[in-house]
Parts: structure tokens; C-alpha cells; sequence
């Protein structure tokens, strides 16, 4: 109780609360989330670090493109394919050679070469150099463009900053109307970004200053202010943690 009582003096609340804010800056850029994490994965447990419901979440991913569109032929870029729980439905579905796979994590990249694709042998459909590590989305290194991506619990873990990047990177290498889907954890109407927000289904909170963060859906029409991009907020889209999707269009050259 004493502890308590102390920790919640405003002094030390205030030093505690930016102790915190520290912590995830570090969480964002990789920090000890990223030794954690190669950790998980050394241990073979890549499909439990990257947030569980292996099989249901991948197959929600790839249904919703393909009610959206995706054809076989598209050029498709997944980002954030971690070890390739989308992947695994998509590489078989489109034409070979058209599934790119990008994280900023080479050790989940190898787990889901080396363990996933390889068990479901869907090696010889998936050319090796086509799954890359890319920490500040290098897009262009990839030299090509795309019909669509995807980018599934990418921007829960971005800040503002970074999903700006990320947008202003990606528009170049984006075909004329080709389409970005990307999920973000939304600020309820009337609700400050200042609070936090739980959900009740798993407990899941998100911040408006660290990770997991939250978004009103305004707060990427300002991102792609001077972007040649246009955003449209679909919503529901039937994920387990009420995630929200959001769809960018690519503007004509």
C-alpha cells in the first residue's frame, strides 16, 4: 500500500509515466522486443510471437483480399508477413512469382522459408529472394510494383511518423488505382487521444503516444495530405480484436 501510495505522488507518477514513454520508443524502433522475439523464435515458437490465432487469422487475411479483388495475377506485397501466416495462403493462390513478403524481422522471414513454406512445400512456387528484410520501407529496392498490399497489424504499432514513411515509400511503387489495405486500431468518436482504450474481448490496451497505438480515421487523411493517395475507411471487417481496415488507393500517374 505505501508503494502505492508513493508511485501515485504526482512527482514520481510524472517520472514513471515518462520512464514508460522511454520504453517505447525503444519498443518502436525494435528495442528489446526485437531480442525477445529472436528469442521466441530460436525456440520455434514464431507462430505464438507474432500474437497467436495461427490459422484463423491467416485465412481471414487472404478471404477479405480476394472478396476485395485480388486476382491470381496481381503483384501482391504483404508487409509485415512475419513467418508467413498469410503467405501460406496466398503464395498457392496467386501465379508464381507474384507473393513479395517484407519485415523488418530476418529471423521470422527464415522461420517461414525455412519451416513453413518448406513443410507445406510451397518452396518452388515462392522465389527465395522475394521474401525480404526491409527495416525503414526500402520499397523501391524491390524493383517492381504492385496491384495490391497489404499491411495487417503493421500501423497498431506505428507511430504518425512512421506511418507517413511508410505511405511515402510505397506510393511510388504502387501500379495506377492499385490499392492498399492496412488495419488500425480506432479512437472511439468523442474519446480523447489522451485516454487509453481497452477492449474488452481480450484486454488489449492502446495508447495514443506509444505501442499498441490507436487513430481517428482523420488522422490519415492528414497523413496523406501532398501523397498521391486517396483513403477510404471500410471498418468491420471481422477481426477477432474489432480492428479496423482501412483501404488507400494509388492515384493515376
Amino acid at each position: 500500500m505505501l508503494k502505492s501510495f508513493f508511485r501515485n505522488l504526482p512527482p514520481i507518477k510524472r517520472l514513471i509515466e515518462e520512464r514508460d514513454y522511454l520504453r517505447s520508443i525503444v519498443s518502436d524502433a525494435g528495442g528489446n522486443y526485437e531480442v525477445e522475439l529472436a528469442g521466441a523464435v530460436a525456440e520455434g515458437r514464431h507462430r505464438d510471437s507474432i500474437g497467436g490465432l495461427w490459422e484463423e487469422m491467416g485465412k481471414l487475411q487472404f478471404q477479405f483480399l480476394v472478396e476485395q479483388g485480388l486476382d491470381r495475377t496481381h503483384q501482391f506485397l504483404d508487409i509485415g508477413c512475419g513467418s508467413l501466416r498469410g503467405g501460406l495462403h496466398f503464395i498457392p493462390y496467386l501465379d508464381p512469382g507474384n507473393y513479395w513478403g517484407i519485415d523488418n524481422n530476418q529471423g521470422l522471414i527464415d522461420a517461414g522459408w525455412e519451416i513453413e513454406l518448406a513443410q507445406a512445400n510451397l518452396q518452388s512456387r515462392q522465389p527465395h529472394q522475394q521474401l525480404a528484410c526491409l527495416k525503414d520501407f526500402e520499397f523501391p529496392s524491390l524493383d517492381t510494383t504492385f496491384d495490391f498490399v497489404l499491411a495487417q497489424s503493421v500501423f497498431t504499432h506505428l507511430n504518425f511518423n512512421r506511418i507517413r514513411r511508410c505511405l511515402t515509400r510505397l506510393a511510388p511503387v504502387m501500379k495506377p488505382g492499385g490499392k492498399f489495405f492496412a488495419t488500425f486500431i480506432e479512437a472511439k468518436a468523442g474519446q480523447s487521444l489522451e485516454e487509453s482504450l481497452r477492449y474488452k474481448q481480450d484486454g488489449l490496451i492502446s495508447y495514443s503516444h506509444r505501442d499498441p497505438f490507436h487513430y481517428y480515421f482523420e488522422d490519415f487523411q492528414h497523413a496523406i495530405s501532398r501523397l498521391p493517395w486517396t483513403v477510404h475507411y471500410h471498418g468491420d471487417w471481422n477481426h477477432p480484436a474489432q480492428t479496423r481496415m482501412l483501404i488507400f488507393e494509388a492515384a493515376p500517374k
